[in-house]
């Protein structure tokens, strides 16, 4: 069968055009007025190889702290103030200035969206991207799907640092970092208070504070909250959530550090469910009558306890014990191609209880004469989750016995070291290795209808090796390449089928070559090269039965340029391209077949000028390509382009502190385009323009 366009982008054609002509209008401004003053700090994303830690031991607060930055591995960071400057409402939407990465919003009110990596199509909603919080799992292994993970648990204002290793580089984290791993990292010590208060279009608000200050000579208090609500662009599409952190730091000793965390959330919100084709072509910002009174509801907190002892002035020992109790539940309406296919409701249940501990030897240490940084650890988790499924709801009203009603176990022990070693200035090496260890069980909890399998996950064992090399050709050239191996258990409920006992690891090997220019000061370029092979994949043969069987590719580009020529001027650019292919199947006829959901390229373009020293004027394009929406590679969704604007002036003449008024207009053209799309002929429409003013205290 041929290739078919789901639909066009929008009325208005290409975008690029006329974003292009605003980020040179605001070159323009720039260069033809005084040149402004601004704080040396970049607001730029720093891409692998920038140092930004410190170098004491004392300053290790997070396992592997020390090796974000200097390895060969490529990866990009973001900085408080980064995250400020985007003047961000959720996480998620600074991904777009990843290379490679693309976020398939479903915009559906509680739910997880896809998140797109390295040519892996199923992060976020599924288990293709890790995502950790000073170095504490947030991907859920038995939920909605296998590593499903809601960055929502986080207020945008708390980050201190956030590294997006691209691929499975890192050591100190295993499942579910396959296509990649988030690292954030919470904001600690300091004296500070911060608010973002904004307001927009469809009832929109979000209010975020953040504070860090000592409590007398020995205890640090840091804490952040987030309020956000909004009555959502389509109907049935109201949505609001409550988010709280706090971390309170005790110096016992000289040597000796307590820290206890909390956090938590609630989240409630209405979904307006997916668009046929049809009705997106129709009315994209509409809702299909049959869907009924879908929604969400989250619960969400944990707790967690650190000790941190200097034994050496470069050497730390870390320890940790947490706990998360989690409630999700959701109330969904789907049907099928047909128009006249009958719609269902189905719910879904999920309290999570997750208990974990470990501990990391962190430090520094010379070796022959060349300097060593190191990390080695032991960590064990354990994950019950009680999962309920109905179907037939009838606006909620269960009309049926569960299908499945059961106790989902999962606990591994993990095993990990990473260094990395300075030979010389064209020797530098960065090596890793991991071994994790999984066992798991299942049990029925009440009556099901049809059920199926539930019983004991056999034991399974994986090491993961990594390894890369750094080389300074020249004070402004820098080669890397590298090699690293990941892996995947299989999804969900099928780990507990009894013919699924018995498989080995999905396993996935990278190998990238990259480097980075520096022709000039105020002048970054980037880009990398990449292979992804993922082998023994899981067939399914039969209803519960399981083999290793199953072969895919992904390859690509990935390239960043920063361009600084003034404190007043910050332009920068971030392309991939990617192919992703299936080389092994049980269905001979998917051979050569796209892997869904992988856009074939990305471009953001982002533009940051001060024409006087108080305004700022920022742009953004967006360019996301086409990507298959069926496995039989004959649906594929259509490009489209965004451009985001903003607005920004500094208050601190009159408010005596610092302070800045701004205004946002997202998706300035207007254009209608679907975020994502399936192979159902389900649409989800990616928001029309939206305008949002603001006040940024205390940045």
């Amino acid at each position: 069968m041929g290739q078919q366009q789901i639909g066009a982008a929008g009325p208005h054609g290409s975008l690029l055009p006329r974003a292009l002509a605003w980020l040179v209008t605001c070159g323009a401004l720039t260069e033809t007025a005084a040149v402004a003053q601004e704080r040396p700090a970049s607001s730029a994303p720093q891409d692998a190889g920038d140092d930004t830690d410190g170098d004491r031991a004392t300053d290790i607060v997070v396992k592997g702290q020390r090796l974000r930055a200097n390895n060969a591995f490529s990866s990009t960071s973001f900085d408080t103030k980064a995250i400020k400057d985007r003047r961000l409402t959720e996480v998620e939407q600074i991904f777009r200035e990843v290379p490679g990465m693309n976020v398939r919003d479903y915009n559906l009110s509680g739910v997880a969206n896809q998140i797109v990596i390295r040519g892996f199509g199923n992060g976020g909603h599924g288990g293709d991207l890790g995502m950790v919080i000073d170095g504490i799992p947030l991907n859920e292994a038995n939920s909605h799907a296998d590593g499903y993970v809601d960055t929502n648990v986080l207020v945008p204002l708390e980050i201190g640092a956030m590294t997006i290793y691209r691929g499975p580089v890192s050591a100190l984290y295993g499942n579910f970092n396959r296509g990649g791993l988030i690292a954030f990292e919470t904001r600690k010590g300091g004296r500070y208070w911060e608010g973002d208060v904004s307001g927009g279009g469809f009832g929109t608000g979000d209010a975020q504070v953040a504070l860090g200050t000592p409590l007398g000579s020995k205890v640090q208090l840091n804490a952040a909250a987030q309020a956000f609500r909004t009555d959502g662009f389509r109907p049935q599409s109201d949505a609001h959530r409550i988010t709280a952190a706090a971390r309170l730091a005790l110096a016992l000793s000289d040597r000796l550090d307590l820290s206890v965390s909390a956090r938590g959330q609630h989240a409630r919100g209405e979904s307006p469910g997916y668009l046929t084709l049809a009705q997106y072509r129709a009315d994209p910002y509409g809702i299909d009558p049959r869907v009924q009174n879908d929604g969400s509801s989250k619960d969400f907190a944990t707790l967690r306890a650190d000790l941190a002892y200097t034994l050496l002035p470069d050497v730390r020992l870390l320890a940790f014990a947490y706990t998360t109790q989690q409630d999700f539940t959701r109330f969904f309406t789907r049907g099928a191609v047909a128009p006249t296919a009958i719609w269902r409701q189905r719910e879904e249940r999920y309290d999570r209880s997750v208990y974990g501990v470990g501990t990391s030897l962190n430090g520094a240490t010379n070796l022959f004469d060349r300097r060593l940084d190191f990390v080695i650890g032991l960590e064990g988790f354990s994950e019950d989750t009680q999962y309920q499924f109905y179907d037939d709801l009838n606006f909620r009203r269960r009309t049926a016995p569960a299908q499945f009603d059961r106790t989902l176990k999962l606990n591994s022990v993990s095993a990990f070291t990473e260094a990395n070693l300075v030979i010389d200035p064209l020797l530098q090496l960065s090596l890793g290795l991991r071994y994790d260890r999984f066992t798991g069980d299942c049990t029925v909890d009440g009556p099901e209808q049809p059920g199926g399998n539930c019983g004991r996950f056999r034991t399974v064992d994986n090491l993961s090796p990594k390894a890369g090399i750094r080389s300074q050709i020249t004070p402004w050239l820098q080669l890397r390449t590298s090699y690293a191996q990941g892996f995947a258990l299989p999804e969900a409920q099928a780990k507990f089928q009894t013919g699924a006992q018995g498989l080995d690891p999905n396993t996935i090997n990278q190998v990238e070559v990259g480097g980075k220019l520096t022709p000039t000061e105020g002048l970054e370029l980037d880009a990398v090269v990449y292979r992804v092979d993922s082998s023994d994949e899981f067939a399914s043969t039969a209803p519960g039965v399981f083999v290793n069987f199953g072969k895919t590719r992904r390859r690509g580009v990935e390239a960043s340029a920063l361009w600084r020529p003034s404190a007043a001027v910050e332009l920068r650019a971030v392309y991939a391209h990617a192919t992703s292919r299936v080389r092994q199947n049980l269905d001979p006829l998917l051979i050569g077949k796209h892997v869904t959901g992988v856009p074939r390229d990305t471009l953001t373009i982002y533009a940051s000028v001060r024409p006087l020293p108080r305004l700022r004027l920022q742009a953004t394009y967006r360019h996301v390509g086409s990507y298959a929406a069926d496995a039989a590679s004959t649906l594929f969704s259509p490009a489209y382009d965004i451009v985001d604007v903003g607005v920004s002036y500094d208050l601190d003449r009159w408010l005596r502190v610092p302070s800045r008024a701004y205004l946002n207009v997202d998706n300035l053209f207007d254009t209608v385009y679907a975020s994502t799309f399936n192979s159902l002929s389900s649409v989800g429409t990616g928001a029309p323009r939206f305008v949002r003013v603001g006040v940024q205290l205390g940045f």
